[in-house]
This record gives structure tokens, sequence and C-alpha cells, in this order.
């Protein structure tokens, strides 16, 4: 099978830009400036570590939904919603639970990937999942939160916006795709040099999840999931 099959040439719609690139220029380099400033610090929101994991979440929460609005007040420069960006639609209980069982089915396919790229790359455990598995109830509601959050925030902004975006300026689904799954891997370099190829993966699969369904909400249930359930397994056994 070739790529081509597995990611059909984009059609005149997903060759139109969503956003002036102006905006786009705005929008990498505010994530170039969050991602620094989380590298540096080696850790996923440096006020973790200055004022503990509550603030953390919290000061995640604001920056995913304050990107996100800007993604919004882009895509509306365009007449476009972010309803626009998400696709899909659950008119019945019938595609809700298709859904639902696409994203399990990517979930647990995507991890074997991984496991098997990671174990090639010789990557150790990720110990930024100890610093962000949460203690206590108060802990563990805000952290599922924040999950939710980064869930349709993370997949609005890489794979709604950037993706589009991406596949309109170099007019190629392939390429559209690739760059934000390297952009995602970038963003995730606070986990540590080996894991960004890793991550990067991910970002592609997830990419090609969206490309694929022509929706965003298998991929938002996953990622939620995904890092629901990471933290919370790791929250258990640091007991």
């Amino acid at each position: 099978m070739t790529s081509t099959e597995i990611i059909p040439p984009p059609d005149q719609t997903e060759c139109r830009l969503i956003a002036p690139i102006w905006h786009t220029a705005v929008v990498l380099l505010i994530l170039a400036a969050l991602f620094g400033w989380t590298a540096y610090s080696r850790t996923f929101s440096p006020m973790a570590r200055s004022h503990g994991r509550m603030a953390g979440y919290l000061s995640m929460l604001t920056l995913e939904w304050l990107l996100t609005g800007l993604v919004w007040w882009g895509v509306r420069l365009r007449g476009l919603r972010l309803r626009d960006l998400v696709g899909g639609d659950w008119p019945n209980w019938k595609r809700i639970f298709a859904d639902l069982l696409v994203a399990a089915g990517f979930l647990i396919c995507s991890n074997i990937t991984l496991a098997a790229v990671g174990y090639l790359l010789k990557v150790g455990k990720n110990q930024t999942i100890r610093e962000l598995a949460p203690h206590g109830r108060t802990e563990v509601i805000v952290y599922l939160l924040l999950s939710l959050t980064a869930g349709i925030c993370e997949e609005i902004v890489f794979r709604g916006y950037l993706q589009k975006q991406l596949t309109a300026v170099t007019r190629s689904a392939v390429a559209g795709l690739l760059i934000q799954g390297v952009i995602f891997g970038v963003g995730h370099g606070y986990q540590g040099v080996k894991l960004v190829p890793v991550i990067a993966l991910y970002g592609c699969l997830f990419g090609w999840l969206a490309h694929w369904r022509r929706s965003l909400r298998p991929g938002i249930i996953a990622h939620f999931l995904q890092d629901g359930i990471a933290g919370l397994a790791a929250s258990h056994f640091l007991k």
C-alpha cells in the first residue's frame, strides 16, 4: 500500500488557508516560547517546581485554553468556527459508540507501536509522569480536568489547526501531518531528548487518525484516556 493510498491528496477545500499566515506565525512563535520554557526547566510546568503540582496543573490549564482561544480567533478571521476544526458529529448513540471503539482501538495499537519504537531507541522510564502524577482526591480531580483539557485543546491546536493550515501551505496532506507531528514531539522536549521522536510519532499517528476519520473526536477521547490513565496509574504505583 502506497503512502498516497494511506493519506490521499488534499482536495480543494483542504488546500484553503483556515487562518491568515501571520496568525500561524504568531501561534508558532508562542509555541516555541512555551516549548523553550518547559524544556529549559525540564518540567511540564515551571510553576509546578516552584509552587507545587496544583499550581502546575492550573497554569497549564490556563495556557492550553488561551492558546485554543488564539486559534479560535484566527479561524474566525476566515469565517470558520472551532466546530469546523473538530469535524464529525454525534447525531445518535451509535456514532458516539463508534468513535469510542475507534479511540480504544487506536489507543491500544498506538501504544504497542510506541512501546516497540521506544524499545528500539532504548528509551528509559519517563520520569515526567512521576512529577505529573496526582496525590490526593483534589489533585486527581484537577489532573483529570487537565487531561481532558489537553485532549481537547491539543487536538484542536495541532491536528485541527496546524495540520490543516500546514496542509494548505504545503499543498500536501502528508507534509501537513508530518510537520505538525514533529512540532508536537518537540513540544514535549521537557520529557527528554530520546522521547521526542517517540512523541513525534505519536503526534503523527493522531494526525493520521484525524485525517482518516475527518474528525478530532476519536483523537480527543484517546488523548484524554492516554493522559488520564497514565497519570492515575503512576499515582497508584507511587503510593
